[in-house]
This record gives C-alpha cells, structure tokens and sequence, in this order.
C-alpha cells in the first residue's frame, strides 16, 4: 500500500502587508532594505483574535474539496505549527471539533519551519502500515503573535497563514521517499526560550535568531537532505522537476539551488509575497504552483525543509 496527495488548499489572512506599511506603522526599515536581503515584499498578518486553527480550517476545507472527501472521512488529522491556539489540547483537536470530524486520530507536530515535511512523512508512515487509510495534513501558523517588532532584524521576515494536503492510501505510490533528522545541539541558533510557569511567562518569549549561522547551516542541509532523499527513491537531483524549499530567505533558496545545481527556474518561491510562514510556506508554495498549473500530474516535486531545533527533511512526491 501506498499514499498520495490527493487535495491541496491553502489560506492567507488579511490583505497583504508591504515593507513600506511596516515602515509606515513605525519600524525602523525600508522597502530597500528588507527586499535586497530576503527577497520578501509583503506579508499576511493574522488579526486580533485569529487563531493558527482558524488558518488551519480555510485551507483544510480546500483541500477536502478538492480531494472530493467530507471530514467524516478523515481517520488522521496531523497539524504542524508552532504557534498553536492553546498550549492544550492540540490545535489538531480543535481544528477536528471545527470540521465536524469525531473519532479520527489528531495530534500535532512541533519541528518548526520543517513541521510540514515532518507531517507529511509520518502521515506516509501510518497509510503504509495499513492502519489509517486517510489523513488531512496541515502546516499552519501565526508568527505575527512571537515576534519582536522593536527587532527588524526578526519581525520583518516572517508572516502568517495555512496549506493543507489530504493524503490518502492508493495503489500507486505518490509520496516515493522522506528523510527526516535533527540536531538538538545547535537550537540556540533560533529558538523562542520563553514558557509559562504559575501563570507568568519565564524566559523571552520573542523569537529570536543568529541569521548568519542560519544561513549557513540551512544551505548545507538542505542540498543534503535533498540528496539522500532523491538516492533513496533511486533518481538524480537533476530528475526533480520542480523544488520547493521552505521560503526563508531568496538568498537561501538561490544558494541551495546553486549547491544541488539546479536553475532557479526549477525553484518555486513564494517567499517575496509570503515571507516565512513556517510549517505553511512548503503546503502554500504547492498549492499556488497547482494552482497555476506549473505543477503538471506525473511530474517530481521535492519538498524540504529546514527550522529550529535545529530540524530539517525532504519528502519527495509525484501528484
């Protein structure tokens, strides 16, 4: 037995946000300054009040369309995000109680910017052992709620919204091989070390992060990551299609590119009208490339991804 993508969907809140409206609310930058390093122009910000399982709910509902499924067909609901509604239950859970499905398994994954691909793997892992038969896959976020916004060395990069798949056992494979790791030695690179203890938050809450030393380890874990993931389903970099990357930063994105020596014509970014989205940037980056019809049936798509912790993985798929 085998799984596959069968819907995607996506949703972003709000209108977009330019770099010039966040000089224009008060933060000390510009469109210049913040396009020449990240590549990011705008930004979706959640409002008061709107929830990462509120995101999570729009782009599941899409999703479930077009795979032609109700809720009640779901037996696994998996969320990745970083930013849930509650610190219990899961955002999974509650997102289960909005789309009316009762019974299914439904957790959440924590691996940050790589939640989505984390996901997405374990959700390949239980349709293939025959247990569950059809998972909605959710990486969904709120970072606007984390963020520093007197640190326009953080606050500028980051925005919010959702991407859902819904994959389902299928006689022909449609996800052809993951790897997934992590290294805990190298959180402190970026983290958020805040919690709450006796009702007060202990530690910083803020996000917080050394870029350079992001950059850095990002690039080389992301080509390699892709690499082992394209020997393990018995194929070259060079056969992938199209690569979808987290959006973190053009500048990553190009150097990773360069590294698995692939045209950036072969790289889907969405980063410029995004910006980091975490767990969401790979589900939204895919959806919008089907969307658009770039993204052809029969063609390979490598997703991966790279965050705190520090965790990174590639999943390769064919839709």
């Amino acid at each position: 037995m085998f799984s596959r993508i069968t819907g995607i969907g996506s949703f972003l809140p709000g209108e977009p946000v330019s770099n010039d409206d966040l000089a224009r609310r008060g933060i000390e930058t510009s469109d210049q300054w913040i396009s020449s390093r990240t590549g990011i122009r705008f930004r979706h910000l959640a409002e008061n009040g709107e929830t990462s399982s509120d995101l999570a709910l729009e782009a599941s509902r899409r999703a479930l369309a077009g795979a032609g499924l109700a809720a009640s067909d779901l037996d696994l609901i998996i969320v990745a995000t970083s930013t849930p509604d509650y610190i219990f239950p899961s955002t999974a859970c509650l997102l289960q109680s909005k789309l009316g499905n009762h019974g299914a398994t439904a957790f959440d994954v924590q691996a940050v910017c790589s939640g989505f691909v984390y996901a997405l793997t374990i959700a390949d892992k239980f349709i293939r052992s025959g247990s569950h038969r059809r998972a909605l896959v959710v990486g969904s976020e709120v970072f606007s709620r984390i963020l520093d916004w007197s640190d326009r060395a953080t606050c500028v990069l980051f925005g919010d919204g959702a991407g859902a798949v819904v994959v389902e056992a299928s006689e022909q494979p449609g996800i052809l091989a993951t790897a997934l790791h992590a290294d805990g030695a190298h959180h402190g690179i970026l983290s958020v070390p805040g919690s709450v203890c006796g009702g007060q938050v202990t530690g910083d809450p803020f996000l917080r992060m050394d870029g350079q030393a992001v950059f850095k380890f990002a690039v080389r874990v992301l080509a390699e990551v892709a690499e082992e993931c394209c020997r393990a389903a018995g194929i070259s970099p060079a056969d992938i299609d199209w690569l979808i990357p987290h959006q973190a930063n053009i500048r990553i994105l190009e150097a990773t590119a360069k590294r698995m020596k692939l045209p950036m014509d072969k790289v889907i970014v969405t980063v410029d009208r995004h910006g980091n989205t975490s767990a969401a940037s790979v589900p939204l980056a895919l959806d919008e490339a089907v969307r658009d019809r770039r993204i052809q049936a029969g063609q390979k798509i490598l997703l991966e991804g790279v965050g705190g912790g520090f965790t990174w993985g590639a999943v390769l798929i064919e839709l």
